[in-house]
């Protein structure tokens, strides 16, 4: 048995992926997945805040590149967002400050660059900003984001941020203690403030109190409660915990062994993109556990839990492999067998369409890159009129000229993947349901 490992993931607007609670493989450390948000724009209606952003007013030029930040990927808009980001930013408006933060920490149609990211986010953290002050704390956390990791730091932030019931904060707060980062290990004290976080309505901490009561950490074991918190959560839209419940099912955990529930909840966590579930799942077809046994549905799933990175799906993949290798069955090599679960034609869609919406904002910033260093080709000596100022123009008007070219190659990229996603956004909406319960 497992816990949820550490992600630091997008923020803003951004889908938090879960990751991974139990797997029929060896127990990992207890850790716990850690998504970032900011709060949502305050007008969505792009008509009405033209006016006002135009005339110098922050909030409604947050709220315009809220919009273009959503549509970015039908839209391929990125500047628009970055645009009016920017001028509500230079105002001082946090929200806005704390986003081109998140920005630059990803790469969100702008060049990746942690320096910025770290600046901005300070310049909102300052202000009393929650979201920001928490954003700092996974970076001091991590230490991936061009800062050294400083549980310290982390932990000072997270506080700040717990200090104004930002949620994501308290339940850092709670998570520090579980573990002894830069406090003492105390589980009642993480269990107050996992109680305070879920009090403010976070899903994830109420799937994190559902684990403690079916570890019987900081409180005797308890698997109804365990399984209260987790349907809580699971309701609430948390993937990790919809995967908590069907390990529960699978394996008789407090309740009998139900593999028909098992499945069902498995099937809702796989639908949100959980590989743990995608594993388990590819474990029941694999031994023919509540439906009837299947190499290929196996296969499958273990792919997609494989293709996360998740470690328990690559091994049962390689192990299975191996031994229907070992049958002389060449099932891994042909991929020549059907597939008879609907489900994972929905899993690999949003895979493919969450690969989509990361390579176009990744063309974006190279294109964005690219015609910076065309800019300052072409500027290298603007205003001068010396005779090797000429020839310096001259020289570089070549190169930025490539620098251009490329950048269009990557627009034009990112409109063929666009058409792509629109196609996939939409088959998805037409067969939305197929595996939920």
């Amino acid at each position: 048995m497992s816990f949820p490992p550490k992600a630091i993931v997008a923020t803003l607007l951004v889908l938090a992926l879960g990751s991974a609670v139990r797997s029929e493989a060896t127990a990992q450390a207890p850790v716990e997945t850690s998504p970032r948000t900011t709060a949502p724009p305050a007008d969505n209606d792009v008509y009405a805040l033209r006016g006002p952003a135009a005339a110098g007013d922050a909030k409604a030029q947050y709220a315009l590149g809220n919009y273009y930040f959503r549509g970015r990927y039908l839209t391929l808009e990125h500047a628009e967002a970055l645009t009016w980001y920017q001028k509500s930013a230079d105002q001082g408006y946090a929200p806005a400050e704390n986003q081109l933060g998140t920005m630059y920490e990803h790469g969100f149609g702008v060049v990746r660059n942690f320096k910025l990211a770290l600046a901005y986010f300070r310049k909102a953290a300052d202000q009393g900003y929650a979201p920001a002050q928490f954003n700092l704390g996974v970076m001091y956390e991590s230490g991936n984001y061009g800062v050294k990791r400083d549980y310290k730091q982390a932990f000072a932030w997270y506080q700040k941020a717990a200090d104004q019931n930002w949620s994501d904060g308290e339940r850092e707060v709670a998570y520090f203690y579980q573990c002894g980062f830069a406090v003492k290990q105390d589980f009642a004290q993480a269990l107050a403030w996992y109680r305070r976080s879920a009090g403010h309505g976070n899903a994830m901490a109420e799937n994190q109190l559902g684990y403690f009561a079916e570890e019987g950490w900081g409180e005797p074991e308890n698997y109804n409660e365990a399984l209260s918190w987790y349907y809580k959560a699971a309701d609430h839209g948390n993937d990790t915990a919809a995967e908590n419940i069907g390990y529960m099912f699978q394996k008789g955990v407090g309740v009998a062994t139900d593999y028909a529930k098992a499945l069902d909840w498995y099937y809702e966590a796989a639908a949100h993109g959980n590989a743990d579930a995608e594993n388990q799942l590819g474990w029941m077809y694999q031994y023919g556990q509540g439906v009837k046994q299947d190499n290929a549905n196996a296969l499958a799933w273990y792919g997609l839990a494989a293709d996360q990175g998740n470690v328990h799906g690559r091994n049962n993949l390689q192990a299975f492999c191996d031994e229907l290798d070992e049958r002389g069955d060449e099932e891994c090599e042909t991929g020549s067998s059907p597939i008879t679960d609907a489900a994972i034609a929905q899993a690999q869609r949003r895979a493919r369409m969450l690969d989509l919406r990361g390579r176009i904002d990744g063309l974006e910033a190279d294109a964005l890159d690219q015609e910076k260093q065309a800019y300052e080709l072409e500027h290298t000596g603007e205003g001068k009129k010396d005779a090797i100022t000429k020839i310096i123009n001259a020289i570089g008007s070549v190169p930025a000229a490539k620098f251009r070219l490329h950048a269009e190659k990557d627009r034009d990229e990112a409109a063929h993947l666009r058409d792509e996603l629109r196609q996939l956004e939409s088959q998805d909406q037409l067969n939305a349901g197929v595996s939920e319960r």
